[in-house]
């Protein structure tokens, strides 16, 4: 009989500070959501730390006494691993190492070992493995120690690299070669959008686990893959759609998350792409996350700078049946009312006022709730695009004459 495989899951710890611009229930919200990017990567949180800091400490980003009571549990519970919610600098990652025994990472080194665990094509692992150099190549001091020692004594001294810089050279040279890979394969995948133009293109957007590839193996029929788990689906799927007798091209594209790394955004900008040349854009948002509505202004600012802020949008707000189910104690008189103690109807009044009516979806993908409204909202905002380009198609009107009355050509 065989033995069940047992999954061991690293022992970790989380840090993350207290400061005037994130206060203590902001930062609780940021660990929660660095708990389940840990858990996505094979780690187990055995405990948070947190410090209250005007600054972090540019040296070690955490008061001395914090790194003394950090170092004695680390010894006393045996962690292998330590994960601070913001990125460190190359000399406070090295001073941390230096006083902990223990691998030390922070939240971007943690999404791109993530990215690197997800990617299944040969492309989505260049584009990872790009992005890992570049945030590698300031960081390679701190990473072995045996790159500090330069090389000298009897017969080694004179003309020579140290051996620092000699891997700063192969991983710079890594880098040029990478960004060469990605470059043909760019001017591949444009001229495969060149050949889709004929069709409107749509794309799913949204933050990272909010139900992108389960809507689209709905409307689709495709087979994408999905798990809850950060990050499950890397590669942008690109399936051929129709609604009534209208067809178009539907897009599912990665997910976005907060402090998203910069050098993950640079190399999967080919990705990207699929969302910057969309003519409409789903934005998928999971209603039932508490902080909702944060993950919208954080996927709105990456499309800001992606330059696609200006699209047509639908916002589809899916998983209503979780949120039907959240307890929301109305009777609670101590409690404060906030924007968290909303109803469906009260969330949907508020959206469908913010958007527009025509703008906005309540959904369930996984039950397909109110998926016939979702199908024809999908399909008047195609429709809409597709006459404006294509003002005589056959696909809208079987003649001419029918496209003049119908839409005053």
């Amino acid at each position: 009989m065989l033995e069940k495989e047992v999954i061991r899951f690293e022992r970790t710890i989380l840090v993350g500070v207290i400061t005037q611009n994130q206060n203590e229930e902001k930062l609780t919200e940021y660990l929660d959501e660095l708990e389940f990017l840990t858990f996505t990567a094979g780690g187990q949180v055995i405990k948070r730390f947190s410090q209250k800091l005007e600054r972090p400490n540019p040296k070690t980003f955490l008061g001395t006494g914090k790194m003394d009571e950090i170092n004695s549990f680390i010894k006393e519970k045996d962690i292998s691993t330590i994960i601070f919610d913001d990125e460190l600098s190359p000399s406070q990652q090295k001073n941390i190492s230096k006083i902990l025994d223990c691998k030390v990472l922070d939240r971007t080194h943690l999404i791109l070992d993530i990215f690197a665990q997800r990617a299944e094509t040969s492309y989505a692992r260049t584009q990872v493995e790009l992005a890992q150099c570049q945030y590698l190549l300031p960081r390679l001091s701190g990473m072995w120690t045996h790159l500090e020692r330069q090389k000298g004594g009897i017969g080694l001294r004179g003309p020579g690299e140290t051996e620092i810089e000699t891997d700063r050279r192969i991983v710079r040279d890594r880098i040029a070669l990478l960004k060469e890979k990605i470059k043909i394969i760019d001017k591949q995948m444009s001229v495969q959008r060149g050949n889709r133009s004929a069709m409107v293109r749509v794309a799913l957007v949204g933050y990272t686990n909010v139900g992108k590839s389960t809507l689209m193996n709905v409307i689709s029929k495709s087979e994408v893959f999905v798990e809850n788990k950060l990050f499950a689906t890397l590669d942008t799927t690109v399936r051929k759609v129709v609604i009534k007798n209208l067809p178009f091209l539907l897009s599912d594209t990665v997910g976005f998350i907060r402090k998203l790394p910069t050098q993950l955004i640079e190399s999967f900008k080919s990705t990207l792409d699929e969302v910057r040349e969309a003519d409409l854009l789903l934005h998928v948002v999971d209603i039932s996350h508490p902080d909702f509505e944060e993950h919208i202004a954080s996927v709105n600012q990456i499309l800001q700078d992606i330059k696609s802020q200006n699209k047509t949008t639908i916002m589809v707000f899916n998983k209503i049946d979780a949120y039907k189910n959240l307890v929301i104690d109305e009777d609670d008189l101590i409690t404060e009312r906030t924007s968290k103690h909303n109803t469906l109807e009260e969330w949907k009044s508020t959206w469908m006022n913010n958007v527009g009516e025509e703008n906005a979806l309540f959904i369930s993908a996984t039950n397909k709730e109110n998926f016939e409204e979702f199908r024809e909202k999908v399909y008047e905002a195609v429709r809409k695009i597709h006459i404006t380009r294509f003002p005589y198609n056959k696909f809208l009107y079987p003649d001419f004459k029918d496209a003049i009355e119908k839409e005053d050509l």
